[in-house]
């Protein structure tokens, strides 16, 4: 059996949450996902997430071109998309039930409060990291610091949850224990094998 975490940290898009922006964004603003690749800003989605813009800013930038679009359909139909992914609720559930402290670890916008309205992840971890909060997304080595500074512990005693390979790197080059998340199974057999759930 491997030592207990002090805590584990999840990821949540892609994750914990099915993340809609690939299906439901694009079929809300009514184009293909490449159109809107080629024409959404670059850099105004992280800037939100980062918390360095405002979601007035957003709609002001989130097209190269400044273009008018339905702004709030993208946003409904985005919280329409916004799904558990298979066993994960059931894990967190478990990991919860025998004691162990989750928090979420999230490149996300002020838009979290709409998935906590809807799925209430809370149940099971704590919103304690959020890159709009925190003002730092993964994989900035900040985004792993904070986290372990708060929490007052080592980085080795935190489990790390992501399904981004460049962010599980990341943290683990901040010495933390990371795990790529390809699925509720492979990740329960991993947990399982250390005697964590």
């Amino acid at each position: 059996m491997s030592e207990r975490p002090t805590a584990f940290l999840f990821d949540v898009m892609g994750t914990l949450v099915r993340d809609p922006f690939y299906v439901e964004v694009p079929d809300a603003l009514g184009m293909t996902m490449d159109e809107l690749l080629a024409a959404k800003h670059p850099d105004s989605w992280r800037r939100f997430e980062a918390g360095e813009i405002d979601e007035a800013e957003l709609r002001r930038t989130f097209f190269r071109d400044g273009r008018d679009y339905p702004h709030e359909a993208m946003k409904r139909a985005m919280v329409a998309g916004y799904a558990w992914l298979p066993g994960m609720e059931a894990l967190l559930a478990e990991l919860s039930a025998r004691g162990h402290a989750l928090h979420l670890l999230s490149n996300y916008a002020p838009w979290y409060r709409l998935i906590e309205h809807k799925l209430q992840l809370s149940r099971h971890a704590a919103w304690s990291f959020v890159s709009c909060d925190m003002g730092v997304r993964k994989p900035d080595p900040r985004a792993y610091r904070f986290p372990a500074e708060r929490l007052g512990c080592p980085p080795a005693s935190l489990v790390f949850i992501d399904d981004q390979p460049a962010n599980c790197e990341a943290a683990r080059e901040e010495g933390l224990q990371a795990f790529h998340f390809d699925g509720a199974a492979p990740l329960r057999r991993a947990f399982e094998a250390r005697g964590w759930v």
